[in-house]
């Protein structure tokens, strides 16, 4: 992986900011941490992460606030924690562009995978580099930009995923399972809705009608498809 990747841990619950830290210490990252979300917002300026791991339900400045804040200015990879009850703030960080979340209680063990696995797909290992141009799209997955009809569209890393995926196999149908395995790199039933609210999001960038797609398809009962004539 290069050089050091800085990690910043938001997180107001002292033993969990501490036990994260240390396996991801352990694992050869350089790791900051913050207590709440003025001091998130500080450190995401003054640190520049590579990755930010941010609690929901955080103090001064709620962890939407900050999602939607850093949002503005970046698509550095957000990895979210939550609470079980808390569904409804799930979706609204994961429309406001929050890559993936890990629900509490965790193991630190699988959050350091999906660091890495959120890590990979932005540092574009092992993907295929070739352009895929549809219609007025133009994906380019060595620089991870997307023009549509010439304009730059500012995609969060796995809206970037999700999209190149189904772009890359047009007319292929896929379910949510499939989808949330190839772009996030694990399966779990409980997962698949949010496969919806980055495919809602996507069409909120790419299509000229976003009620009436001409590129991101539902198959009703299955899943998605890219079309196969732009």
């Amino acid at each position: 992986m290069g050089e050091m990747k800085r990690i910043l841990v938001v997180d107001d619950e002292e033993m969990i900011v501490r036990t994260v830290k240390a396996y991801l210490d352990r694992d050869g990252f350089k790791t900051y941490t913050a207590a709440d979300g003025e001091a998130a917002l500080q450190a995401f300026e003054e640190k520049g992460p590579d990755l930010i791991i941010l609690d929901l339900m955080i103090p001064k400045v709620s962890g939407i606030e900050v999602t939607r804040t850093i949002r503005a200015k970046s698509s550095v990879p957000i990895i979210m924690l939550t609470a079980k009850a808390a569904e409804a703030d799930r979706v609204v960080g994961l429309e406001l562009g929050a890559d993936d979340y890990v629900v509490k209680p965790f193991s630190p063990r699988e959050l350091v995978a999906r660091v890495r696995a959120v890590l990979r797909r932005y540092d574009g290992e092992g993907i295929d580099s070739e352009k895929i141009v549809h219609g007025g799209l133009e994906i380019d997955p060595k620089t991870r930009e997307l023009t549509v009809d010439g304009r730059p569209i500012e995609l969060t890393p796995t809206e970037f995923d999700l999209l190149a995926y189904l772009a890359r196999h047009p007319g292929q149908v896929f379910t949510r399972l499939q989808l949330l395995r190839e772009v996030q790199g694990y399966t779990y039933d409980s997962f698949a809705r949010t496969i919806d609210t980055h495919v809602k999001n996507l069409r909120r960038k790419i299509e000229k009608d976003p009620k009436a797609p001409q590129y991101l398809l539902t198959v009703h009962g299955v899943g998605y498809r890219f079309a196969r004539e732009a």
